[in-house]
């Protein structure tokens, strides 16, 4: 029988020494709901989760941004719409497409934004069946050489939640060729397409590789005993979300392959 830690006693599962001096930026809009989530991850993966605030006009030294998933401004207008033009987002749409290509992850509501950044292409719509939807979801890995896949391999399937009601994946024909072209889909879904995202793309990249938007939430299957369980019954994938958090740390000390 597996032991399941209490809340509390959670460890650092993949944390190396390392890694330590690492420092991931979480991103706070107002309407945020994930970021301590997401800086529990960081934290877990064995570096530094750096608190950042959409007015910052600054990043600081931080090695990589991560924008949480939540609803930003109420999702007001568009879901990413207002977030777009937080005085932080200029710093980091500045980082992320200099020579040093800081790598950003966009989480729901975060790849929201990265498309109404344009760090990402094509938009984020409604549900095609115009429902909030929460569950357990089996992905697909299609490229595991982002800054954020790294320590996936090419073809492998995890299970993280997925929760959202604008988790549509839209782009016209042109660009979703040229994802596939390119090797952008990051991320598909199997068995199920849970809200009608064209070509069942659960998440993307840009054309460097350093910039991930997906749908699901990596940052809440990264814990034994509190993460989802495989759709077929079985306990294991309770962490498959941590190589999202391991992977950019990897990269970032130089031990990418």
């Amino acid at each position: 029988m597996t032991s399941i830690p209490l809340i509390g006693e959670a460890v650092a599962v993949a944390a190396e020494p390392r890694l330590a001096g690492a420092k991931i930026g979480v991103v706070t809009f107002p309407g945020t709901l994930d970021d301590r989530d997401a800086a529990r991850a960081v934290r877990l993966a064995g570096a530094t989760a750096v608190p950042l605030w959409h007015a910052d006009t600054e990043l600081g030294d931080v090695d990589a941004v991560i924008i949480p998933g939540g609803f930003s401004y109420g999702d007001y207008l568009r879901a990413g719409a207002i977030s777009r033009f937080a005085p932080l987002m200029t710093k980091i749409i500045d980082a992320a497409n200099s020579d040093a290509k800081l790598p950003v992850l966009g989480i729901c509501n975060g790849f929201q934004i990265l498309t109404e950044s344009h760090l990402l292409p094509g938009s984020m719509i409604k549900n095609d069946h115009l429902k909030f939807i929460c569950r357990d979801q089996t992905l697909r890995v299609e490229n595991a050489n982002t800054a954020w896949t790294l320590d996936y391999a090419d073809g492998q399937e995890i299970v993280v939640p997925l929760k959202n009601q604008d988790g549509q994946y839209i782009a016209d024909e042109k660009t979703l060729d040229a994802l596939e072209a390119e090797g952008r889909v990051v991320f598909r879904y199997v068995g199920f397409n849970p809200n009608g995202s064209r070509r069942d793309i659960a998440g993307i990249s840009n054309a460097a590789g350093n910039v991930v938007g997906l749908m699901p939430h990596p940052e809440h299957a990264v814990e034994v005993g509190f993460g989802p369980e495989y759709l077929d019954g079985t306990i294991g994938s309770d962490t498959d979300g941590l190589g999202f958090f391991t992977s950019v740390l990897n990269k970032i000390v130089g031990g990418d392959k």
